[in-house]
Parts: structure tokens; C-alpha cells; sequence
């Protein structure tokens, strides 16, 4: 399927500084990805629902129960500084 699109012309748009061989390479991917659309636009899609994907997505949701945890005690003494039941760290953003 010929195509009667300049390349360099949206190239320039785009601010893309491309060789004569990059153009002509870009103007060939162009005309095989535009080939394939067309193809795909002659199926026959009659009765067939519009989809957000090609396969059914469902999420997986487990029960949200209530589970026993880490005792707390025990995480904070194993961290290099806590406070008050706190984990204590450095300050990400200085204030003045």
C-alpha cells in the first residue's frame, strides 16, 4: 500500500534530526505497519463487542481477614534506631 505521508516533514515536526537513510528506513517500517493495518481492517467484525483486551481479566481477591502480625516489640528492637514505637529515620527534606 503506497503512502503519501513526508517523513521528513514530520520528522521536522517531531525535532528529529534524521539521515536520508533513516528517512527512507522509517518510510518502509511506515508503509509495512499501515500494509498490516489495512489488513486487519478487512476482517469481518460484525456482531463482535468492542474489548478493552483480548483476554478476560478478573482480579484475584482473597477474603480480608484479620491476621495475627509481627509482634512489635521485637521489629523495633531489631531496627538500628526507634522511638516512642516508632522506627526512627533520617529527615528526607530539610526545613529552615
Amino acid at each position: 500500500m503506497p503512502i503519501d505521508i513526508d517523513i521528513a516533514h514530520v520528522a521536522r515536526l517531531a525535532r528529529l534530526g534524521l539521515s536520508d537513510e533513516e528517512l527512507s528506513g522509517y518510510q518502509a517500517q511506515l508503509g509495512v505497519i499501515l500494509d498490516h493495518a489495512a489488513r486487519v481492517q478487512e476482517f469481518d467484525t460484525e456482531g463482535v463487542e468492542p474489548t478493552a483486551h483480548p483476554l478476560s481479566m478478573v482480579n484475584a481477591f482473597r477474603p480480608d481477614e484479620v491476621r495475627p502480625s509481627l509482634d512489635r516489640r521485637e521489629v523495633l528492637e531489631q531496627s538500628p534506631a526507634h522511638e516512642d514505637g516508632y522506627f526512627r529515620v533520617p529527615p528526607h527534606l530539610e526545613t529552615q
